[in-house]
């Protein structure tokens, strides 16, 4: 299966990349191809222009300043992100992604406004390997927006036919050697059973 890695942490040190690292190595070793897309380490540009607001509704001018990002995400069967979670919401890297790649065209279809088709129906499977600071219950309480993007915005963007798992470890303010290995341990299983 064709994978699109999408991982967005600025520290090469931290736990996030040593999850990255094992998502990457574990879908490899499970025959996968995978495009890993580093979103700091690409210095993507998160901001959305003037010019690209002006122009999202132009279908298919809109793509060109991200074309390359485009690209790597038609060519995907699968999506995986690794990312931590920051104020309850996705990294401002992340949320540019979302905001600048998927677009009218690219993700959706807006010719007919009353009837939003999604265009990213290619997309078979979709997974999700995030970090909190926090517990499970405040993550809940502030209804959990990571969980709820990938969970539900992405699948809908599918057409709902894509099998998707997140992936979570909360409360990584009070983290344990032996949590942490635990988690990455459940990761890396995942990870060798994508499919």
């Amino acid at each position: 299966m064709r994978v699109l890695v999408i991982y967005c942490h600025p520290v090469e040190s931290s736990y996030n990349a040593a999850l990255h690292a094992e998502v990457v190595t574990q879908l490899k070793l499970a025959g996968h191809e995978v495009d890993d897309c580093d979103l700091y380490a690409e210095n993507f540009n998160p901001v959305m222009s003037r010019e690209e607001r002006l122009g999202y509704h132009e279908v298919p001018d809109n793509e060109k300043p991200v074309q390359t990002y485009v690209d790597r995400l038609r060519n995907a069967e699968a999506l995986v992100f690794c990312f931590p979670t920051w104020c309850f919401g996705l990294p401002a890297m992340l949320k540019g992604y979302f905001d600048r790649v998927l677009m009218p065209g690219v993700a959706f279809d807006l010719s007919d406004p009353q009837n939003v088709k999604p265009s990213l129906t290619h997309i078979k499977r979709i997974s999700a390997v995030v970090t909190y600071g926090r517990p499970r219950w405040t993550a809940w309480y502030m209804g959990d927006p990571p969980r709820k993007i990938i969970t539900r915005y992405l699948k809908l963007l599918t057409g709902g036919g894509s099998r998707v798992d997140y992936h979570a470890h909360y409360h990584m303010n009070v983290a344990t050697p032996s949590s942490l290995s635990q988690f990455k341990a459940k990761v890396s299983q995942a990870m060798a059973t994508f499919a």
